[in-house]
């Protein structure tokens, strides 16, 4: 008996260093970009595809195209499309794409700094709750044909 445990004990500690560790907290980001502005504008709007390997949450994001970045959603009221920021973020389910889009959750650069000119781009730096923060090149275009917000 105790020859067998001797010869099965390498293989239990090699089945234990073989094992898969847990995902790292990480969020890839994909498809980042955001609407053209006219100078003076207020607002523009911008868009990207997140997927946590980790159940996570955007809890914030920043940009040097603005004096303030957040995260918000669309909803109907009374047949009226309001806009509202995101107080808690926005959760992020484990290997599930969540894209930010017109007409749904987005991001909203607030005070932009300079005009944001069709085909350039800036830059978004994302925050979450338990991943590092993720900064995308954001290209400014155009929405498709037929796209809210």
């Amino acid at each position: 008996m105790i020859r067998t445990a001797a010869l099965l004990a390498p293989l239990a500690l090699l089945a234990a260093c073989t094992q898969s560790p847990p995902a790292e907290p990480k969020v890839a980001a994909a498809d980042a970009w955001c609407r053209p502005t006219a100078e003076g504008a207020r607002a523009a709007g911008c868009y990207v595809t997140l997927t946590a390997a980790t159940d996570d949450r955007l809890v914030s994001v920043e940009s040097p195209a603005a004096a303030r970045a957040e995260i918000h959603t669309m909803s109907m009221d009374g047949g009226i499309m309001r806009m509202s920021k995101l107080e808690d973020g926005l959760a992020l389910p484990a290997g599930e794409a969540v894209s930010l889009k017109p007409g749904a959750e987005h991001l909203m650069l607030l005070e932009p700094v300079t005009a944001l000119d069709e085909g350039t781009e800036t830059t978004l730096t994302l925050t979450f709750e338990q991943a590092p923060p993720v900064t995308v090149a954001a290209a400014i275009r155009s929405a498709p044909h037929g796209a809210a917000h």
